[in-house]
């Protein structure tokens, strides 16, 4: 049923913008056997350093979509968030010994992290969170653990996705709460022995000398503290960056958790361990602040809600029915199979997230100038059209270190658009139909619309230089 849940609420679409200057990138690492250093996709930013911080992750992708094409995709996404699931379930069966009561919880967690599905290189950091948490719950609970795995697996973290940092974070938490013993009502916490902590020690040191075994050596490393600190307007403007908003489904899942959280540990007789709170704690500020880590959330909520959910009958095999549940498992199998997407069918949510109405066109119509595209399209645009540069795309990072993407937040928001227009002299603009710019542009007599579709609308500039003070007087009149 779990598998089952998962494949309904993942089966549909393709909707990461990521996914098209991923494939780019794969490919020009294999063709070419190196990876790019500095942007070569965009015209506002070319040449400029750039890190490609989720180099590994895209490998498999492009291979995918190389055999596959969309459902090649499509696939890998789909196993990866059938891996990490079973993983979570592995996770809250064995800490909770119900797997009646893990199969609930980790039902809940799809839905709770459905905010990350999709063709995303930050599955693969996923599946490894899960893997790590599985080797050091083990570890505490039988005092034996394959800790030699750890070092490898931030190696191959940190080449894939740059959420090893919160597996790093997850590790520390996990050590710290071991360095103390006793018991504090509810809470309670047992020390680790000489040789436990040494272990973990040289585990946790050689996991960090691991990180540096990158193709960027320390900058790599230094990558989240950059995001955190440095790419302000990321974080400030890109919607999986919001805080939890309480008014949507998402926000009353939260909801839901918290409560959840509180009536365990209000009718439950249930012993908190240090480190289970200290991730909770961990997870809830990750999750609250940036929705993007509501499915980290999950990951640490899902066991100790299992251990919760110990009123819930467990399997019993003296009255399991082999003969019914072969049943049920065969017609759920064959549901996935029949349901399985279809290459018209993903096609089809590209066509509606995506101007590939207007390829045809823009392919028999070069643009003879550069163009402003809208920021979802840029990988887009560099994946199927690649004779046309783009002003921005997703990958943010490189925009913002520029001014760029400074530049086109004021376009979207109507400030000074003008000015903005001329300073990249800008004689193209690929927009959706709904768009305030739009409605501006439509209503400049300087800018003329030469295509129209149901997803976008292309304007050209007249023969002027610049757009002349008619944009920014329709921008105040809107």
């Amino acid at each position: 049923m779990l598998g089952l849940t998962v494949f309904v609420t993942a089966r549909d679409g393709l909707a990461d913008p990521d996914i098209w200057w991923h494939l780019r990138n794969a490919e020009y690492l294999l063709n070419n056997l190196r990876l790019p250093r500095v942007d070569t996709l965009s015209f506002t930013v070319i040449g400029h350093p750039w890190i490609n911080h989720e180099w590994l992750a895209e490998v498999p992708y492009y291979l995918a979509w190389r055999a596959f094409g969309l459902l090649g995709i499509k696939t890998v996404s789909l196993v990866l968030l059938e891996l990490i699931f079973l993983g979570l379930l592995y996770l809250c069966w064995q800490a909770s010994g119900n797997i009646k009561a893990s199969t609930v919880v980790c039902i809940f967690a799809v839905m709770l992290g459905s905010v990350s599905f999709g063709p995303r290189t930050l599955l693969f950091g996923y599946v490894y969170l899960l893997a790590l948490l599985i080797i050091l719950e083990r570890f505490r609970s039988r005092g034996n653990a394959p800790l030699w795995a750890i070092p490898p697996l931030f190696c191959l973290w940190i080449n894939t996705h740059g959420s090893w940092s919160l597996g790093m974070v997850a590790f520390a938490i996990f050590i710290g709460a071991g360095l103390v013993q006793g018991q504090w009502g509810r809470l309670t916490s047992e020390r680790w022995s000489p040789l436990q902590l040494r272990k973990l020690g040289i585990a946790m040191s050689a996991s960090a000398a691991a990180l540096f075994v990158n193709p960027y050596g320390y900058r790599l490393v230094l990558y989240p503290l950059d995001m955190a600190f440095r790419q302000k307007l990321n974080i400030s403007h890109i919607a999986e960056w919001v805080s939890v908003d309480f008014h949507d489904l998402r926000g009353k899942l939260a909801l839901i958790l918290i409560v959840a959280l509180l009536l365990g540990a209000l009718l439950s007789n249930y012993k908190w361990k240090l480190h289970e709170v200290g991730l909770i704690l961990f997870g809830l500020y990750s999750g609250l602040t940036y929705i993007r880590f509501l499915f980290l959330v999950a990951i640490f909520a899902a066991p100790l809600l299992a251990k919760f959910l110990d009123f819930i009958p467990p399997y019993q095999r003296e009255i399991d029915k082999p003969l019914a549940n072969a049943m049920i498992m065969a017609t759920v199998l064959g549901f996935m199979v029949g349901g399985y997407p279809t290459t018209a069918g993903l096609q089809k949510s590209i066509d509606h997230d995506y101007p590939s109405e207007a390829m045809p066109y823009l392919k028999a119509h070069p643009p003879t100038g550069p163009m402003l595209n809208f920021y979802l399209w840029g990988g887009y645009l560099e994946w199927n059209n690649r004779s046309i540069p783009t002003f921005v795309d997703s990958r943010v990072d490189i925009f913002e270190y520029a001014g760029v993407f400074q530049d086109y937040i004021d376009l979207v928001g109507i400030n000074r658009p003008e000015r903005i227009l001329d300073k990249y002299g800008i004689q193209y603009v690929l927009f959706p139909p709904g768009e305030p710019l739009t409605y501006v542009l439509r209503h400049d007599p300087q800018w003329k619309e030469i295509y129209t579709g149901q997803v976008s609308v292309l304007f050209q500039r007249s023969n002027r230089t610049t757009a002349g003070p008619r944009v920014q007087a329709v921008a105040a009149d809107k």
